[in-house]
This record gives C-alpha cells, sequence and structure tokens, in this order.
C-alpha cells in the first residue's frame, strides 16, 4: 500500500460495476485519470463511495480469507475438517508470519484501498459545496475511512480493552485528509505506525461528525445515520466508553429479527436487523467472493467443509434456540457427518455460498449495550437488554434473573452464539484480555471423534493476538521496518 497514486485509484474504485445498488449500473465508467473533473456531481460521488465499499466487501468476502470468517477460525468456534482442503492451515494452527499468504495482507491492502477511496471523496468534497447531497456524501466517506480503519488497528494492534498497556502500543497509520485537500497520497511520506489511543481517538472523531451528516437511508450496502451510531456501539464497548456505547446503541432504531424472521437473514430472503451489510455485486456475481466457501462447498451431493462447528460449542446452544438450526445442519463427506455451518451456504435455493456479509446487525447492538450496562454494574438494565434478545431466541421463552458473575457469562455466552461464524470471536476473546481456550481431545466429526485442533490455548497476551505487519509493507516503508509488532 506504499506510495499509492491517487490518479491511478480512481481507475479502480468508479468503475460503474462496483455499484451497490442497480440503480446505479446506468453510469457511465468513468475512464479518465482526474478525479478533480470527475467528482463533479452527487452522482459521481456516489460512485467514489461505493468503491470504498467495494474494497469493504473484497476483504470481508474474500473466499479464502476473509474476515467474515477468519477470526472465528482463529479462536474457538469451529474445528478444521480433516476431509476438506485444508485451507487456512496457518491461522487455525496459528503459526501464521508477516509472510503468510491469505488474510494478513489482504486485511491490510485492501483495507487502506477502501481508505483511499474515502479520502479521495473528502478531498473533493468541496465540489459539491452548497448541494443538498454533501453531507450524506461526507458522512458516508467519512464513516467507511473510520471503518476501515478500526478495522486494521483491532486486527494488527491492540485492542484498548485488552490490557493495561494497551492505549501506548503500536496501532496502525491513521490516513486522513481533510475536507477539500487534494494535495495528494498521505503514504508519500511513509509514515510511521501512531499509538493506538491516537486510532480510536481518530475513529471515533470520524464516526461522531459522520453522524450528524449522514443520511437516514443509503439503499442496500451502504452506510446510513443507524449504521453510524451501531458502529459508535461497537467502538465505544472496544474502548471502554460504556455510557458512551449504551448512549449510541439507544440511538439505533433499527428492529431486531424475530424468531422467525432470523433463519431467512441468512438466505438473503429478508433484510431483518441487518443494520450494515456489504451486498453482493449485483452485475458480476461470479468474481469469485463467495464468503461461504472459506466454511464449505458443495460437490457431487456431498458437503466438502473446511471448518464445522466445535462440539462442545454447538452442545452447548439450548435444543429451544432457534440460533441452533441457524448455524447447523448435518454434512457428510467420504463417510463422515459433521456439523457443518449453514450460516453461508446460499441465498434462497443456492449453496454457492454467495451472500451478503452481514457486518452489524441490531442483535449486536443490543448485546453492546448489555455489556456496557454490565460494566457500569447496571445490571438490573443489563439483564432486561439481554432478555430482549433472548425472547427472539427461545421458544418458548422464559425471561432469565441471573446476576453478577452469572449475568456477565450469559451476556458473553448469547454474543458467542448470536454472532458466531460472523467474524467477531477472536476479537470478542481479545479485547477482554481472555485465551483462547479449544478442547484438546474433541474431534471434527459430528459426534466428537475425529482429529483434535493441533493448537488447543492460545494464552492471554500472546503476541500472536496481533497480526504481523505484511512483509510488502515492511520491505516497502523503512519507517514501518523498525515497528514490526514484537514476537514477528
Amino acid at each position: 500500500m506504499n506510495n499509492k497514486i491517487y490518479i491511478l485509484a480512481i481507475l479502480f474504485l468508479s468503475l460503474g460495476f462496483f455499484a451497490c445498488d442497480d440503480e446505479l449500473n446506468d453510469l457511465e465508467p468513468f475512464t479518465e485519470g482526474n478525479p478533480n473533473t470527475f467528482f463533479n456531481t452527487p452522482e459521481t460521488f456516489q460512485i467514489g463511495v461505493d468503491g470504498a465499499y467495494r474494497q469493504l466487501w473484497l476483504y470481508y468476502s474474500d473466499p479464502g480469507s476473509g474476515l467474515q470468517g477468519i477470526p472465528d477460525i482463529i479462536s474457538d468456534n469451529v474445528i478444521q475438517a480433516q476431509t476438506g482442503r485444508r485451507s487456512n492451515d496457518d491461522y487455525h494452527d496459528l503459526r501464521y508470519v508477516p509472510s503468510t499468504l491469505g488474510a494478513i495482507p489482504l486485511f491490510y491492502s485492501e483495507a487502506y484501498e477502501a481508505i483511499n477511496g474515502a479520502n479521495l471523496v473528502i478531498g473533493q468534497i468541496a465540489n459539491l459545496d452548497g448541494d443538498p447531497a454533501q453531507d450524506n456524501i461526507l458522512g458516508q466517506a467519512l464513516g467507511v475511512r473510520a471503518w476501515a480503519h478500526f478495522d486494521l488497528a483491532r486486527i494488527f494492534g491492540p485492542i484498548p480493552t485488552q490490557n493495561n498497556d494497551a492505549n501506548s502500543a503500536f496501532g496502525v497509520t491513521y490516513l486522513k485528509v481533510e475536507d477539500g485537500d487534494t494535495g495528494g497520497d498521505p503514504f508519500a511520506q511513509q509514515p510511521g505506525r501512531e499509538t493506538i489511543a491516537s486510532n480510536y481517538t481518530e475513529i471515533i472523531e470520524d464516526l461522531e461528525r459522520a453522524s450528524t451528516l449522514i443520511g437516514d437511508d443509503n439503499g442496500e450496502g451502504r452506510l446510513n445515520k443507524n449504521g453510524i451510531n451501531a458502529l459508535l456501539s461497537r467502538v465505544y464497548l472496544y474502548n471502554g466508553e460504556y455510557q458512551k456505547a449504551i448512549d449510541a446503541a439507544n440511538n439505533v432504531t433499527a428492529a431486531l429479527a424475530t424468531t422467525t424472521e432470523l433463519p431467512d437473514v441468512y438466505t438473503d430472503s429478508n433484510n431483518a436487523g441487518v443494520i450494515i451489510e456489504l451486498s453482493i455485486n449485483t452485475t458480476s456475481e461470479s468474481d469469485g467472493n463467495n464468503v461461504g466457501v472459506l466454511y464449505s462447498q458443495s460437490s457431487g451431493g456431498n458437503t466438502v467443509s473446511e471448518y464445522v462447528l466445535d462440539f462442545d460449542f454447538f452442545n452447548s446452544i439450548a435444543t429451544d434456540d432457534v440460533r441452533r438450526d441457524v448455524l447447523q445442519f448435518v454434512g457428510s463427506n467420504q463417510g463422515n457427518d459433521y456439523n457443518a455451518i449453514k450460516k453461508f451456504l446460499g441465498e434462497t435455493g443456492q449453496v454457492n455460498g454467495l451472500v451478503d456479509v452481514k457486518i452489524l446487525r441490531t442483535a449486536e447492538v443490543l448485546l453492546n449495550k448489555a455489556e456496557a450496562q454490565y460494566e457500569l454494574s447496571l445490571e438490573g438494565d443489563a439483564l432486561t437488554t439481554l432478555n430482549q434478545l433472548r425472547a427472539e431466541r427461545y421458544s418458548p421463552f422464559v425471561a432469565g434473573a441471573e446476576t453478577g458473575q452469572a449475568l456477565e457469562d450469559a451476556i458473553q455466552f448469547e454474543r458467542r452464539v448470536e454472532l458466531a461464524c460472523e467474524g467477531h470471536r477472536f476479537f470478542d476473546i481479545k479485547r477482554r484480555g481472555e485465551s483462547i481456550m479449544r478442547n484438546a481431545t474433541n474431534g471434527d466429526i459430528i459426534d466428537g471423534s475425529g482429529t483434535a485442533p493441533e493448537t488447543p490455548i492460545l494464552e492471554a497476551g500472546n503476541f500472536r493476538f496481533q497480526f504481523p505487519i505484511p512483509v510488502d509493507e515492511i520491505n516497502a516503508n523503512p519507517t514501518v521496518a523498525n515497528q514490526q509488532n514484537p514476537g514477528y
């Protein structure tokens, strides 16, 4: 990502087929390389923002190493199926290094590409002075910039609540241009890494400003006011700002998916409770970004699973919990049955793994709020919030009455089940300063037999909770070369 040239970046970011909305497909693709002349209407600015969304889609949905799956593969929700292709071995076995292909360079480069796209829009936004669309476009661009930097910071640096030294540790370079700043590429000066505290300050500044600008409805696959407030609830929780996490959650108006609606969310039959998603490319569904392929494929009537649900985890989910059937189906391959992952099989009637990526749902907002309330010793409020979620997940529903440690455990259990295989588990363990604990004897087959994980435990504080800076960036940027994460 070092020394990216803006005039070339715009060629990539503004092509019409990156649009997340069918109506944008009528726009002529931009084929010139000067953003000063291209960004001159709300439509062309939206194309630029849609290009930034497209970069987020690429690193969330990549079929080999997407951010929708790697955090579960690294942690304890899933186990590698031995009859699969043994993809992502290095991540599941916790032996990734700076030169490891797949997730590490993908997350780094594509997140910065999204940031580049957002900065292009922000730098040219003065071209819309006086246009009613200006604030909304700027709000989206600020939201994308914050979102991508947040992903980079939590992947390549510690999380503020992870340990006492996290805020002073290295985060990432925050590439920021001001409104109307068309001066060029922020990477050109080969900047170094900032602290985690600085990263979160800038992320929150961008999101808070975006919340005052962005519109209520920008169509499927784009940020809106609910999306920004939902992101703020997550970022504040990660930053240990619990009252602000509650306040942000209270500003989200999207309804929770009901018991009957939830199963269809994962076949894209409805969007109930989905606040932020990255939509399938509506004009080119064969571009290879099939998020579900990371977990399994269909072949000759068999399910070739790469990763299946951990035996203990799946069997901890009650039979009266609707999420049990949402999450699992019995997949068979080479004479073995597995607790195969159902969430990303495909749209209705499909098994191609091609579905919209659910980034943030109302359920997570409620769980963020419940955890923040518990951290502020508001146990009664936390229980009420948790029961609001559980009322739509258990049938019949019986209100919980937990207090103290039992309440905290219940919040974290519901979070694990609700968000399973959606890219959260590793970060939830990490931000709470806990260890990854896999059962060292249970295997991959549906009854718990089979091959146990190679690396059952990653102790809290281990250097591998931070990914290494990719080797290409180390080679290209002498400043960052001296700021590699410890242990690599």
